[in-house]
C-alpha cells in the first residue's frame, strides 16, 4: 500500500491550499470590478463608508471568532478522539457575557451611525439652494425655484446599443441629454415626490437615495467640494423601462454654474418663441424624430409597437386618423393604461413636431402638418 493511500487526509489539506491559492490569484484579478462602495465625494459619503467599513470589519471579527471556536470544537472534540459530549445546564455567567457583549457592539454601532444619520436628515439648515426634483415614467423633471430654469432629464443612450446593433459606449445607460447641474461648496436641499410611481433618486458617490412618491414629499441634500461627473439610477422599480432612468450631477465652480442657468433661461425664452412659429414640414420631421426617441421604447423604433402590449403606430388609427384625436392622446394621455400625458413634458414646438413625425414617417404618410400654435391653442 502506498504511503499516500495510507494519509489521505494530505491530499484534501493540499486541495485546500490550492483552492485558497486559486481564491486569492483570482480576488486580486477581479479587484477592478470595485466590489466596494464607489469613491465618496463628499463629506457624508464618507461617514457613510466608514461607518460601512466599521461595522464590516467587526462583522468579520465576529465571524471568525464564532467559527474558529466552533470548527476548533468540532474538530479538537470530535468522537473519533474519544471525547464524550459534555452534561451541563444553564451558567448565569455564560448569559450574562453572551447578552452583555451584543448589547456593547450593538452600541458602539449605533453612536456613530445615530450620529451621520441626524446629519443626514438635516436637509434644511444652511441651505444654499433647493432643487425640486419630481420622477416621471421614465425621466427625472428638475426645477430651480426663483431662478425660472425647469428641465426634463431623459437616458440619452443610443436606442442601437440598447438594442445591440451598436458597440456600447463608456457610459451606457448611465448618460442623459440635459444633467442636473449644481455649484460646489454649496449645500443644495433635494426636495423630491413623483408625477406617477414610485422612483427613488440614487447616486452613490454623493450618498443620497430616497424614494420620490406620487403625493408625499421627501427630501435630502448633498454638498460637494470638487467639481465632477456623478451618476446614479433610479432605484426603485417603476415599470418596463425601470433600467433606463439614470440621473447625471454636474458639481462645478460658482462661475460656471451662473453661465449655465443664465444659457438655460435663454433655452426657455428660446422655446416659447418657438410656440408663435410656423414651422416647415421638414423641420417638424427632424425635430419630431430626436423627440419620437422618448417614445420609441414603447412604440418601436419603426413604429412597430410590441404585440400584446404597446400597440404600434405604423398604420394605427390613431396615427392616420384625425389630427386632434392625435394631438389629444399625445398631450392627455390615456387613462389606465401607460400612454402618458406629455402636455407637461413638452413644450408646444416639440409637441407639433413628434405628432408631425408621427403621422408622416413609421410608414404612415399622411400628409398632415402640425403647428406650435395648434398646440397652444389646446393648452
Amino acid at each position: 500500500m502506498s504511503s499516500s493511500s495510507k494519509r489521505p487526509g494530505r491530499a484534501m489539506w493540499l486541495g485546500l491550499m490550492s483552492g485558497i491559492t486559486l481564491f486569492l490569484h483570482t480576488s486580486l484579478a477581479v479587484a477592478e470590478y470595485g466590489l466596494n462602495f464607489p469613491t465618496p465625494v463628499t463629506a457624508i459619503a464618507q461617514e457613510v463608508y466608514g461607518l460601512h467599513m466599521l461595522i464590516m470589519w467587526i462583522c468579520v471579527v465576529i465571524g471568525v471568532l464564532v467559527f474558529g471556536v466552533m470548527f476548533y470544537s468540532i474538530f479538537a472534540h470530535r468522537k473519533s478522539r474519544g471525547h464524550k459530549a459534555a452534561k451541563w445546564h444553564e451558567s448565569t455567567t455564560v448569559e450574562i457575557i453572551w447578552t452583555a457583549v451584543p448589547f456593547l457592539i450593538l452600541v458602539g454601532m449605533a453612536v456613530p451611525s445615530t450620529a451621520t444619520l441626524l446629519k443626514m436628515e438635516d436637509t434644511k439648515t444652511n441651505a444654499d439652494l433647493v432643487i425640486h426634483i419630481t420622477g416621471y415614467q421614465w425621466k427625472w423633471k428638475y426645477e430651480y425655484p426663483g431662478q425660472d430654469v425647469s428641465f426634463f432629464s431623459t437616458l440619452s443612450t443610443p436606442r442601437e446599443q440598447i438594442e445591440n446593433k451598436a458597440p456600447k459606449g463608456k457610459d451606457y445607460l448611465l448618460e442623459v441629454d440635459n444633467p442636473m447641474v449644481i455649484p460646489t461648496n454649496k449645500k443644495v436641499r433635494l426636495v423630491l415626490t413623483a408625477n406617477d410611481v414610485i422612483h427613488a433618486w440614487w447616486v452613490p458617490q454623493l450618498a443620497v437615495k430616497k424614494d420620490a412618491v406620487p403625493g408625499f414629499i421627501n427630501e435630502m441634500w448633498t454638498k460637494v467640494d470638487e467639481p465632477g461627473t456623478y451618476r446614479g439610477q433610479c432605484a426603485e422599480l417603476c415599470g418596463k423601462d425601470h433600467g433606463f432612468m439614470p440621473i447625471v450631477v454636474q458639481a462645478v465652480s460658482d462661475e460656471d454654474y451662473s453661465k449655465w442657468i443664465s444659457a438655460k433661461k435663454s433655452e426657455a425664452l428660446a422655446s416659447a418663441a418657438d410656440a408663435g412659429k410656423t414651422m416647415s414640414k421638414d423641420d417638424l420631421m427632424k425635430r419630431g424624430e430626436k423627440v419620437y426617441a422618448q417614445c420609441a421604447a414603447c412604440h418601436g423604433d419603426k413604429g412597430q409597437g410590441i404585440p400584446g402590449v404597446f400597440p404600434a403606430l405604423t398604420g394605427s388609427k390613431i396615427a392616420k386618423g384625425p389630427a386632434d384625436a392625435h394631438i389629444a392622446i399625445v398631450m392627455k394621455g390615456k387613462p389606465g393604461t401607460t400612454m402618458q400625458a406629455y402636455a407637461g413634458q413638452l413644450n408646444d414646438a416639440d409637441l407639433a413636431a413628434v405628432v408631425t413625425f408621427e403621422r408622416n414617417a413609421l410608414g404612415n404618410s399622411t400628409g398632415d402638418v402640425v403647428q406650435p400654435a395648434q398646440i397652444k391653442a389646446k393648452r
